[in-house]
């Protein structure tokens, strides 16, 4: 379909209808067809050997001008049919990353890690660049989001992600709805924040800079998602130690999400966290947000489930 902004392209799911089903609907069309375009008589005897079967006059049956436009019919109506049954779903754009269980670590288990499949849930093909050496890159537009594949409750994230621009914004949602409402392009969750350092710079307020913890990792619950945080800044939880890398330089997020629970470790050192999250359940959405950035070495470790009801978690998508 088209939205306002983009063309997007939906994969398609053809539902099974039985033979019977379908022969049935076009022999009543054709029945109809040849009554009205010939004129001709249609007997369906009440006794006999051939009760209940429909017959025509051979003259109409075989009416050259009839049968095209049965033709006609019949294939138009098939082809209603099959719209009809057909279901759109979001398309997935590119893999990048793997995931692997804590089972599967502690064992030493010789399983390959499952390659990480990304949705398009409001980017587009554009936005998403899988490098050679297995580097993301994303020009930051349009603004919004890919989303995992499947949804995660209790698990490790461990991120590298470089800023190519000064002042760029970016982050990773994790226990996200990763369906945008309204205006605003980006979903419900928790975001990780990724700032460049001169963020606080370029974003004056009241000639004032922003306080430096924006560009330090700050954690915090987005459209409707409420959280606790470790080390409040109005809503929001700053880091205690300014820990990132500006421009160019790699920086490492280590993520350990666990019952509504987030504890974030920024260059090495745990420096942030938030409680209480009201959703605990969700996808994992990367965030493009008007600026180039890259992602390397995105690695989830799944941990084992918690209790969760459906309250606590988004709803899935398909």
């Amino acid at each position: 379909y088209k939205s306002a902004k983009r063309t997007k392209k939906c994969s398609r799911r053809l539902t099974r209808m039985s033979a019977e089903t379908i022969c049935g609907i076009l022999r009543h069309l054709r029945e109809i067809f040849i009554w009205y375009g010939t004129g001709g008589t249609v007997t369906t005897p009440t006794t006999g050997p051939t009760s209940g079967q429909t017959t025509f006059r051979t003259d109409d049956i075989y009416n050259k001008n009839t049968n095209k436009m049965i033709k006609k019919t019949l294939i138009f109506s098939f082809v209603l049919l099959m719209i009809s049954n057909i279901t759109f779903s979001q398309e997935v754009l590119f893999e990048f990353g793997t995931s692997k269980s804590m089972d599967a670590v502690i064992s030493g288990s010789k399983v390959k890690e499952t390659p990480l499949k990304w949705v398009d849930v409001n980017t587009t093909k554009e936005t998403w660049t899988v490098k050679k050496d297995g580097t993301l890159f994303s020009t930051g537009m349009p603004i919004g989001v890919a989303r995992s594949e499947k949804q995660y409750e209790n698990f490790i994230l461990h991120v590298e992600w470089k800023h190519l621009e000064p002042g760029g914004n970016s982050g990773v949602f994790v226990w996200s709805g990763a369906n945008p409402k309204g205006d605003n392009p980006l979903p419900d969750g928790v975001e990780v924040q990724m700032l460049e350092l001169d963020w606080v710079n370029l974003n004056l307020r009241d000639g004032q800079k922003p306080p430096i913890a924006y560009v330090h990792g700050e954690l915090f619950g987005v459209q409707g998602v409420k959280t606790t945080p470790d080390n409040p800044r109005g809503e929001r939880s700053k880091s205690i130690e300014n820990r990132a890398k500006g421009k160019g330089e790699w920086n490492t997020y280590d993520v350990v999400c666990v019952d509504g629970v987030i504890k974030l470790s920024v260059n090495g050192k745990f420096v942030n966290g938030i409680s209480k999250s009201t959703q605990k359940k969700g996808y994992i959405c990367l965030e493009a947000e008007g600026a180039k950035i890259e992602f390397r070495n995105f690695k989830i470790i799944e941990l084992a489930p918690g209790v969760t009801s459906a309250e606590e978690t988004a709803a899935l998508l398909k």
